[in-house]
């Protein structure tokens, strides 16, 4: 029976095998309502394919999922995502030809509540008005999303997400290619999102300036294993974790 106790995410056991190779190799991770966390991990090391897993673009070989206290276990990626999880990939999932208010729309038709929980109100105009003024994309609103820079077009996939009303919100990567200015105001997007709406995120990253800014919960990835779950100082504070990043040994 869910609670407000239950975790929003439960991984229990995960293992995920590609023939002989262990991407994952049993993953036990809580992730508690509300909260902010960031993964962090040398490449190869599972953090994409726990993505993967987690929204059903994979069947894990073995183990658990829950998802507010129900199995959600090799579930299809539609159903996964209807239960309220949405997903941000490193390359953004906008559509290019239309406005940025356009892309807002296709979003906000998938669903109205995000108005109730949010602003007290109900219509897809007090939606718009809400991923605007999140993503300060508002003076661009009759621009082609091709036209954007790059780190604007994050910021409208993100918008995107929040206007779908997921209750867990997975971004893989979100400041790759961006300059440290974007880098900068996309940890401010993703900390805004986190405290005035309360939506759980759970970030992929490998910028530690970007997982210093947001100062939440780190969980270190190594040979498809949690390796480490703290604070970032104390991440950063490990030195087989520092090794990692450095390349000095082989963590993968």
């Amino acid at each position: 029976m869910e609670s407000k106790q239950t975790p929003l995410l439960q991984l229990s056991g995960i293992v995920k095998r590609f023939g002989g190779v262990i991407a994952l190799d049993g993953v036990d991770l809580s992730i508690e309502r509300g909260s902010l966390t960031c993964i962090i991990g040398p490449n190869g090391c599972g953090k994409t394919t726990l993505f993967n897993v987690v929204t059903g673009t994979f069947p894990p070989t073995a183990g658990n999922i829950q998802y507010g206290g129900k199995d959600i276990t090799g579930l299809p990626t539609y159903q996964i995502a209807r239960k309220g999880i949405a997903r941000k990939f490193q390359v953004p999932g906008i559509y290019p030809s239309l406005t940025v208010a356009e892309n807002f729309e296709v979003a906000s038709a998938a669903t109205t509540s995000v108005s109730r929980l949010l602003l007290g109100g109900s219509g897809s105009g007090k939606v718009l008005q809400y991923v605007f003024e999140l993503t300060n994309l508002k003076g661009k609103a009759l621009l082609s999303a091709a036209e954007l820079a790059h780190g604007e077009k994050q910021w409208l996939e993100i918008g995107m997400l929040m206007a779908c009303d997921p209750n867990l919100i997975l971004l893989d990567e979100p400041t790759a290619g961006m300059t440290i200015a974007e880098t900068q105001r996309t940890a401010d997007l993703i900390l805004k999102i986190n405290r005035e709406s309360g939506k759980t995120i759970l970030v992929i990253e490998h910028d530690m300036h970007f997982v210093r800014r947001l100062a939440s919960r780190v969980i270190v990835m190594m040979r498809g294993r949690v390796f480490r779950d703290g604070s970032y100082e104390e991440a950063q504070a490990d030195p087989e974790v520092r090794k990692a990043y450095l390349g000095e040994v082989e963590a993968c």
